[in-house]
């Protein structure tokens, strides 16, 4: 048997080219392939919040050539979707969990908050009134969204849009009052003075913007949200496989100019083995039911 590998590998993306999953997938498969000698091309396959691609890597034959870049998405959507024929646990080998980026708490800045405790208490004098945006129903953005809306028991309106740009577009013309969103494509807009942020949802704060506090700091314990993006192989990959691939990524991502990029996407990197990641994607999996179940949210 010939030393793996010995042609091209194929990871498979969810999502158009251009977006952050598509972003982080092209980083790790310029690593793969330095580490490894041999090309990886990325073969995005849009469609159904990524279902049609995470199904095609789940079919895929399970020796290596073939991986998938997921998603926190495919967590959500294991609950959010009543019709789906893959399982995330069952039918995939983790292989690493690459990159967390935060997602940051926005605000119009001409409704007359400046922290989380101020907007909740805003929401509760104002029932109904007012609406958070997010880049589509079931997104990590909406369900951040959605999990807010529970903790601090306010009565918002959720308004999804086709993505975030114009989501943001409509909060900085009023349109809208506040909604969750990834950092790198909300901070510019901060930075601008055109947003007012008021939270980051991770455990800890952002290196992007460590004067900002957390969602735990401004009053909402447990409450870690991030888009994370992490490389997947289908069931039955062999285990040296998975290994080789685990130790090029980590190796790969901890260069200097790679750190640098990621840290321009407001990423950070978390060391995995495979063991790890895949009890990180059975806790989103389990924790993000929770919140699709309270929220009511169904997708046919």
């Amino acid at each position: 048997m010939a030393a793996y590998p010995d042609h091209p590998i194929r990871m498979i993306v969810g999502f158009s080219a251009g977006g952050t999953t598509d972003v982080v997938a092209r980083i790790v498969a310029k690593e793969i392939s330095q580490e490894l000698g041999q090309s990886v091309v990325v073969d995005n396959r849009p469609g159904a919040g990524s279902n049609i691609g995470t199904e095609m890597a789940a079919r895929a034959q399970p020796d290596g050539y073939t991986l998938y870049m997921v998603a926190v998405t495919s967590a959500i959507n294991q609950t959010l979707y009543k019709n789906i024929h893959f399982n995330l646990i069952k039918d995939f080998a983790p292989v690493a969990l690459a990159a967390k980026v935060p997602n940051v708490l926005v605000v119009n800045p001409q409704l007359p908050v400046h922290s989380v405790k101020e907007l909740v208490a805003y929401a509760k004098a104002h029932p109904g009134k007012l609406n958070f945006a997010s880049s589509g129903t079931g997104t990590s953005i909406h369900m951040a969204g959605e999990l807010f809306k529970q903790s601090a028991g306010i009565d918002v309106l959720h308004v999804p849009y086709k993505g975030s740009a114009p989501a943001l577009t409509d909060l900085m013309g009023g349109q809208v009052q506040y909604m969750f969103d990834n950092m790198p494509s909300a901070w510019p807009h901060v930075q601008a003075g055109k947003l007012r942020a008021l939270a980051v949802t991770t455990g800890d704060r952002s290196k992007t913007a460590p004067d900002l506090p957390t969602m735990q700091e401004s009053g909402f314990p447990g409450f870690d949200v991030s888009s994370w993006f992490g490389v997947l192989a289908p069931k039955g990959t062999p285990a040296a496989v998975v290994d080789k691939l685990n130790a090029a990524i980590e190796k790969g991502l901890y260069k200097s100019d790679v750190q640098a990029r990621l840290k321009g996407l407001g990423a950070v990197t978390v060391k995995t083995t495979p063991a790890e990641f895949g009890e990180f994607i059975q806790s989103e999996v389990v924790n993000w039911a929770k919140v699709v179940k309270a929220s009511g949210v169904t997708v046919d």
